[in-house]
């Protein structure tokens, strides 16, 4: 059997895995999950980290899918239409988890690690729902919109899939058993992620001297946003310390390599441009974000914000 190689963007998907358990809930494979979700914090671990963490992964994911999910209806082909909304849902069913761990954990306070402690934090639809920009802890990257250029959502998915994956694969062995159980079920799913940016970033890259133009024109784009996403926060730091996170900038080289692959395959050149999205050292895992995070949470919880408590 092929060995893996996480850096090889258009390795086979075929390779031999465990079927998945049909009692598959919440995202994490386990068959009670509200045990999974409260499970005690680890050893060691401050709980107000490991909660701003979920938030940080959760986030990204949640935001990310909201914008995937605009292409419902507007995507060029029907089969792309089925392919973008079934990403959505994928990375929404990581945030699903991911928020309610969150919650769980920071309702904990002083006894956190303690096993059977109920919590008090919110769910993880209130975590979604209410609240504001500044309290959201997604990188920029996450919630840049595309203005429907198929293009540029490609070149948005690429880069996010290709450094999420990394993240994903890292975290297999986290000491919290929840982020080890998201992790283990989001590598499968980003890999077809990535495998499906990359092979439409081949496709339009090398393709017509328009769909050349524009993809090129769309990594020009969202380029600026890359580096933020090697950034290390403080909470990351200690749990990196603690065995709970991964160190983003430990992902840089593997993401550089299938990129630096994927965009040669497509004719396409490095874009050479400023970082931007951080203010004095500040981005979206302080909660600094871009003004099209309010567009994004003006939509997203409208219906929430309408109709407090309801239930359907």
């Amino acid at each position: 059997m092929e060995e893996h190689d996480a850096t090889n963007a258009y390795q086979s998907l075929s390779q031999t895995t465990a079927v998945d358990d049909p009692r598959w809930a919440f995202g994490t494979g386990v068959e009670d999950v509200q045990a999974e979700i409260t499970s005690p914090v680890p050893d060691g671990v401050d709980p107000a980290d490991l909660a701003a963490y979920c938030l940080m992964l959760g986030d990204d994911a949640l935001i990310c899918s909201h914008r995937i999910s605009e292409w419902v209806s507007n995507a060029p082909e029907l089969e792309e239409e089925v392919a973008l909304a079934n990403t959505a849902l994928d990375l929404l069913g990581q945030a699903r988890v991911l928020l309610a761990r969150a919650g769980h954990v920071e309702g904990l306070g002083s006894t956190a690690g303690s096993a059977g402690s109920a919590g008090r934090g919110r769910d993880e639809d209130a975590l979604a729902y209410l609240r504001t920009e500044s309290q959201f802890r997604n990188v920029a990257l996450a919630e840049l919109g595309d203005e429907l250029d198929f293009a540029r959502a490609i070149a948005r998915l690429l880069i996010f899939s290709t450094w999420r994956l990394a993240l994903l694969h890292r975290l297999l062995g986290s000491r919290d058993p929840v982020i080890a159980a998201v992790a283990g079920k989001g590598v499968k799913e980003l890999t077809y992620h990535r495998d499906y940016a990359a092979r439409w970033t081949l496709r339009l890259g090398d393709g017509t001297d328009e769909s050349h133009r524009r993809m090129q024109a769309a990594l020009d784009a969202i380029w600026p946003y890359v580096e933020e996403l090697f950034r290390t926060s403080d909470e990351e730091r200690r749990l990196v310390e603690a065995g709970v996170a991964v160190d983003p900038a430990q992902t840089r080289a593997e993401v550089d390599a299938v990129l630096d692959e994927v965009l040669a395959k497509a004719t396409l050149t490095r874009p050479q441009r400023p970082a931007i999205g951080t203010i004095g050292g500040r981005g979206g895992r302080q909660g600094l974000h871009t003004e099209q995070l309010g567009h994004v949470l003006a939509e997203m919880q409208s219906l929430a914000r309408q109709h407090p408590g309801a239930t359907w």
